[in-house]
């Protein structure tokens, strides 16, 4: 294994960040920087043995300063939506900024971990960067101090492995994820819709015209959310349906089979023919195929437009604070939070 640092650039407030790139010993990659702990790209072989970037980013730390679609972002302190932008903990109700809508909470706010500098430990052994960062009680609104850090692992089975795991000093909710946008023909290619995905999901959670989970589970059978069998995106993402009318497309949390660290998910590149599997500790998986992606200029010049990536964001349930038939994403004070998630890179 080997990790090298470089220069990425600066921020508005005069930080230097710092791009990791770890390189596994078959030639593939991936890049992480200090800001935001994002990634800002994985690198891996196709099916004629060339090298792609497969994750949709930027080039330059402006554009991450601003970054509307979440590229490679770390989420924290809760991903996905908070109805109502409140929940009650504890018998007292914490309130945070509605930056949805005017109504709702999404990703925590403007103020989320994706915009900060991470104390960074890059690790040669093991192919790792580990970041941390404390985040103060009252962050965001959600109450107690929680330190947290986030690890990327780079194996030799070109794996990727994000490892989160921190401490409260309160009682309070965390429910991390990553924002990472893929095209598993590289990114800059075009539309993923002839990607070919399948979901170890026998439901999913239907939302209201606001994206906020209706508080149960609906079984995928028989509607354009099975993907229990592979299929490509495209082929029933045109489908008369209240639930992709809602959301503009596939935009939805998945119910995932099993429990513990199990597979979950696989996409794989109709031109490229590089499969990616996804495994996770989490309940959850939300499925968006990139239907609101509009012109943001990425890597390379490329202009990105709707549905050029894909992301499989793990999770609990979105407005899980708030839902009673949802498993409760709390920490307590003193418990230790930890979830893992993996991206493995193959070809078909």
């Amino acid at each position: 294994m080997k990790i090298t640092k470089a220069d990425f650039g600066t921020t508005k407030k005069g930080e230097k960040v710092t791009a990791y790139t770890v390189t596994n010993g078959k030639g593939a990659s991936m890049t992480v920087l200090d800001f935001g702990a994002i990634m800002q790209s994985i690198v891996v072989p196709d099916k004629k043995g060339e090298f792609v970037d497969v994750v949709l980013g930027y080039d330059n730390v402006p554009a991450y300063e601003d970054n509307p679609p979440h590229f490679g972002a770390t989420i924290g302190r809760n991903g996905n939506r908070i109805g109502g932008a409140s929940f009650m903990l504890n018998g007292k109700t914490y309130t945070l900024v509605k930056n949805e809508r005017d109504k709702n909470n999404l990703h925590s706010g403007p103020d989320g971990y994706e915009f900060r500098m991470w104390d960074a430990v890059p690790n040669e052994k093991n192919g790792s960067v580990s970041f941390t960062l404390t985040s103060p009680d009252g962050d965001q609104g959600f109450p107690g101090t929680f330190r947290v850090t986030v690890t990327y692992m780079l194996t030799e089975m070109n794996k990727v492995k994000i490892h989160y795991e921190g401490k409260s000093d309160k009682d309070t909710m965390v429910n991390m994820t990553n924002h990472t946008y893929f095209n598993l023909n590289g990114e800059g290619s075009g539309k993923i819709m002839e990607h070919t995905v399948k979901i170890a999901a026998t439901g999913y959670t239907p939302v209201d015209e606001e994206s906020i989970p209706y508080g149960r589970t609906d079984k995928v059978e028989g509607t354009p959310f099975d993907f229990r069998n592979p299929k490509t995106i495209a082929q029933d993402a045109g489908a008369e349906d209240e639930q992709l009318a809602h959301t503009g497309g596939y935009d939805h949390n998945f119910a995932l089979d099993g429990s513990g660290l199990r597979n979950v998910a696989w996409a794989t590149g109709d031109k490229t023919g590089i499969t990616m599997t996804v495994m996770t500790d989490q309940p959850g998986m939300q499925f968006y195929a990139g239907n609101f992606i509009f012109g943001p200029v990425g890597k390379k010049g490329h202009t990105y437009g709707a549905h050029d990536g894909f992301a499989m964001e793990t999770q609990h349930f979105p407005d899980s604070v708030n839902q009673k038939a949802f498993a409760t994403p709390l920490l307590k004070a003193g418990e230790v939070y930890s979830t893992t998630t993996c991206y493995t890179f193959s070809i078909l």
